[in-house]
């Protein structure tokens, strides 16, 4: 079978990220927040020259959402950084599953993006699922689901101001703003709290970097050569990494109750992002059949 070259971009963009979340875990004696303040470091000298070689303008021109958009991004990362070192690879992935839906109410609010009632239901089976996980996976505390909540609410408020600026700023800069907000507030805090890395821990910082900074420009190039319903959805193969990765390098396993909770997460997350574009497809179809 051959793959459409946005499926492939994509395929390649999930493998990344589940390279850079294995990274991520074999450092877990380095803040959360440290890591961050390294992948940061990488991103903006990456991110900065290739602005700088297409002579596009980095400061952007809505810097307020510019700002808040790394604030945002900035709050969810750690988060999530601490909870990948935590709690076992998958659930953290899991948890990070929250995003889409959190997406789709603060688009709501924000921007006044149409949430339609059997919605409502996919989001009751997402939240379910985090139940079951909660109660049934004993290696995570109350603590990380909070945490996971406040990471996915992060990243949700993050992708939304980005659709916000989508029209008005060049896609790198968006990118861009996110090492330039973050390294000042991750900088400020490993100052007081820092933890020297030595031997494989550069080598491995270095990785998360890089793996993040190519999985992201990959992503993007999936998004433009294909309908985002095309290859949306093969991020979800993240999970299916994140048990190999985390059972070949971690030794984790689950109970059986646990991968229901998955499962149940999985599948209301995937059913909102399905009936959503769906809806959007039949709205679009109205509009044409009234303007023709």
């Amino acid at each position: 079978m051959v793959l459409s070259p946005g499926v492939r971009y994509m395929l390649l963009a999930t493998f990344l990220f589940a390279c850079m979340n294995v990274l991520v875990k074999l450092v877990p004696h380095i803040p959360a927040v440290e890591v961050v303040f390294f992948r940061c470091v990488v991103s903006l000298a990456m991110s900065y020259a290739v602005l700088r070689a297409q002579r596009v303008n980095i400061w952007g021109n809505n810097r307020r959402w510019l700002i808040a958009r790394g604030a945002f991004g900035a709050v969810a990362l750690v988060l999530y950084f601490t909870l990948l070192q935590d709690i076992p690879l998958a659930t953290a992935i899991t948890l990070q599953f929250l995003a889409p839906i959190a997406t789709a109410i603060f688009g709501m609010l924000l921007l006044r993006e149409k949430v339609w009632t059997l919605q409502w239901f996919f989001f009751l089976i997402t939240f379910v699922g985090m139940l079951v996980i909660s109660g049934f996976e004993t290696r995570m505390e109350p603590v990380h689901l909070l945490m996971g909540v406040l990471a996915a609410g992060g990243s949700g408020m993050a992708y939304t101001i980005i659709r916000k600026l989508n029209y008005s700023e060049h896609p790198l800069v968006i990118v861009l703003y996110f090492p330039l907000v973050t390294l000042p507030l991750t900088g400020i805090y490993s100052i007081f709290n820092w933890v020297m890395p030595s031997g494989w821990d550069w080598l491995i910082l270095l990785g998360i970097g890089i793996f993040t900074q190519f999985a992201q420009y990959f992503m993007t190039k999936a998004y433009q050569a294909e309908e985002v319903s095309k290859v949306a959805n093969l991020k979800y193969l993240s999970i299916i990494y994140a048990l190999f990765f985390g059972f070949l390098f971690f030794g984790e396993t689950f109970n059986a109750l646990t991968y229901v909770g998955m499962i149940l997460v999985i599948a209301g997350v995937v059913l909102n992002v399905w009936y959503k574009q769906r809806k959007q497809r039949q709205v679009s179809q109205i509009k044409k059949k009234t303007v023709a």
